[in-house]
């Protein structure tokens, strides 16, 4: 058989059900290399060897007690590790930030619920910033998530660990979640997929509220079909949702065996939230090229223009900042937060009730006038990143966070738009760049209108099939964990 690393979740999956490997197999190899190469990219904060291990054990059971595969979980035996700004029962819960201390969450999140249902190991934590506020993965309490194609350069935020760990080949799968961009921003450091569903479409419940609705939790994986089965897993209501929306046609993991048909797809090169932001030419040469793509399969693509001013996009910043300031921190541990966070949480108590009310129909409004200028389009392609993974270091800059978060947005003038409106949007790891004699994935984005994940699955597992990127494999992933 193929090493376990080298297999896809589902692939990985059928070997369990065939009795190819067996659960607890998948468990040790899997623990043996997050041991040997987690730590020199940064990608977990917290091992749970012992509940991977349990689980594995009763994963077997089921095996032996299941009169048909139909009986069993779609996922059983694969490691899933949980991004660490969702709750796992019993486990350290820290969301990147020393002033949690030594907090132990009393009890799984929704979503950790429904990967265990689904048969996930557990095998541990990944890294995340303070709160998962920006675009870059370096906590103080832990060292920095870097992507395995060059561990010089980050692997991106705030879902960076999930990223390495999946980029480095130690999980097929790993839980993260998007509130500006941090499922796509990784995917496209790390050269992964990364799908941020619509709004409502993954419910925070039973134990998080929607707040603004700026968050969706999901998955970053190395293939099509991996994000779209997980997505069948994720996708399912809660009591009490505030977001909701109907039961989909057809699976989404059914959607990327259909053809997408012919889509008039909209090209947008321009920033769209920070006018200003300088673009490398290996990224705008990147999704021009997926662009030709585009064409030879057979769709319309057009111009697309800036759907709203720039300036506009501060209704986001003040939804942000407040959120920010709902982190629970006790007054007596701010001063352990990272100054970006401490910034963000000083705006946030300078944003008020009529600020905020101002700010949310803003965005309302915004997702109007948005819907109203891309009407003609089927899918939105831009690039996910203006720029290549950023070298460590060079993006945190705690003198400074008012720059530091400018620079985020230079960053990503694209991902963050489909937060504002809660439409689906994914990044797919269809094109490369070589910076100083180095290769690093570049990400290109399609973004598609409420609810289309149907469509933006169909037509990346069409773009995948015409441009493939399964043999393109980062230095540490046959490696001993240096680069």
């Amino acid at each position: 058989m193929t090493e376990i690393h080298d297999l896809t979740a589902l692939e990985l999956a059928v070997a369990v059900r065939t009795r190819e490997v067996s659960p607890s197999e998948v468990a040790e190899h899997t623990l043996e290399r997050a041991e040997r190469l987690g730590p020199s990219i940064g990608a977990f904060v917290t091992m749970t060897p012992d509940l991977a291990r349990e689980q594995a054990a009763e994963a077997e059971e089921a095996l032996r007690q299941a009169r048909s595969d139909d009986q069993l979980p779609p996922f059983l035996g694969v490691p899933c590790p949980i991004k660490d700004l969702a709750m796992v029962a019993g486990v350290p819960f820290r969301a990147g930030s020393a002033a949690f201390g030594d907090m132990v969450a009393p009890t799984d999140d929704g979503v950790v619920t429904l990967l265990s249902q689904a048969g996930t190991l557990m095998v541990g934590k990944t890294n995340t910033p303070e709160f998962g506020l920006p675009p870059y993965t370096e906590p103080d309490a832990m060292p920095p998530a870097r992507t395995p194609w060059d561990t010089g350069r980050s692997a991106g935020g705030s879902s960076g660990g999930a990223g390495a760990a999946v980029a480095a080949g130690i999980v097929p799968v790993a839980h993260a979640s998007d509130g500006g961009g941090s499922i796509r921003i990784p995917a496209s450091a790390c050269g992964l997929v990364g799908l941020k569903p619509t709004r409502g479409r993954v419910s925070p419940g039973p134990y998080r509220a929607e707040g603004a609705g700026l968050a969706q939790d999901g998955v970053l994986t190395r293939d099509v079909r991996d994000t779209a089965a997980f997505l069948d897993v994720l996708a399912q209501p809660w009591p009490g949702d505030t977001y909701t929306l109907p039961e989909p046609a057809e699976t989404f993991r059914a959607a990327c065996e259909r053809p997408p048909g012919q889509l008039t797809v909209g090209l947008l090169t321009q920033p769209v939230i920070s006018a200003d932001a300088v673009v490398d030419d290996g990224v705008l040469a990147a999704v021009v090229r997926t662009a030709r793509l585009l064409e030879d399969l057979g769709h319309r693509v057009e111009p697309a223009p800036v759907p709203f001013e720039a300036e506009r996009w501060a209704s986001f910043e003040a939804l942000w900042s407040v959120s920010a300031l709902g982190a629970p921190v006790p007054p007596d541990r701010e001063h352990l937060l990272v100054p970006l966070t401490r910034w963000l949480r000083e705006k946030g108590r300078s944003v008020s009730g009529h600020d905020y009310a101002t700010a949310v129909s803003l965005i309302q409004m915004t997702t109007r006038e948005v819907a109203a200028t891309w009407a003609a389009y089927d899918v939105i392609v831009t690039p996910t990143l203006a720029r290549p993974p950023a070298p460590v270091g060079s993006q945190r800059d705690d003198a400074d966070p008012a720059g530091d978060f400018a620079a985020q947005m230079a960053f990503t003038p694209w991902t963050s738009v489909w937060n504002l409106t809660g439409w689906p949007a994914i990044s797919l790891p269809l094109e490369e760049t070589t910076v100083d004699g180095v290769t690093l994935p570049v990400g290109v984005m399609l973004g598609g209108e409420h609810g289309a994940e149907a469509t933006l699955l169909s037509l990346a597992a069409q773009l995948e099939a015409a441009r493939p990127w399964r043999h393109r494999r980062p230095p540490l992933w046959d490696g001993d964990g240096t680069w």
